[in-house]
């Protein structure tokens, strides 16, 4: 079993890098795609998750069928397409708070960030 990405398909950043991961990924297979705003994408029967917790930060699966959020998710994307290394300062102990709270922040923001939306109420649901 691959690495599955639960991503929202209707994010522009979002669908940017993962056709960047896609394009990496196309002859090692190791990365299964998910966009959750596809019509068909059923979240609790997916993942057990709702729908708003998939928007409020990135999720994906491990091969052995465990959900992972955050910036594992892009340790195991980036890993699973030869480029871990970019990643790897992310999890030193006294680097790892910095970036899980800069990813966290982003997450929580994305929609406005990427001009999806504008305003207080703008924030991404939050699970």
């Amino acid at each position: 079993m691959n690495f599955e990405v639960f991503f929202d398909g209707d994010c522009p950043l979002c669908v940017k890098e993962i056709r960047m991961l896609r394009a990496l990924d196309r002859k090692r297979g190791r990365i299964l795609f998910t966009d959750i705003a596809a019509a068909d994408f059923d979240a609790q029967a997916s993942t057990g998750l709702s729908y708003e917790q998939l928007m409020a930060e990135i999720y994906g699966r491990m091969p052995s069928g465990e959900l992972v959020s955050g910036m594992e998710v892009f340790r195991q994307l980036y890993g699973a397409v030869g480029l871990g290394f970019l990643f790897a300062p992310t999890k030193w102990p006294v680097l790892r708070p910095a970036f899980d709270a800069i990813y966290s922040a982003f997450a929580r923001n994305r929609l406005k960030l990427t001009g999806r939306c504008e305003g207080e109420s703008c924030s991404v649901p939050q699970a």
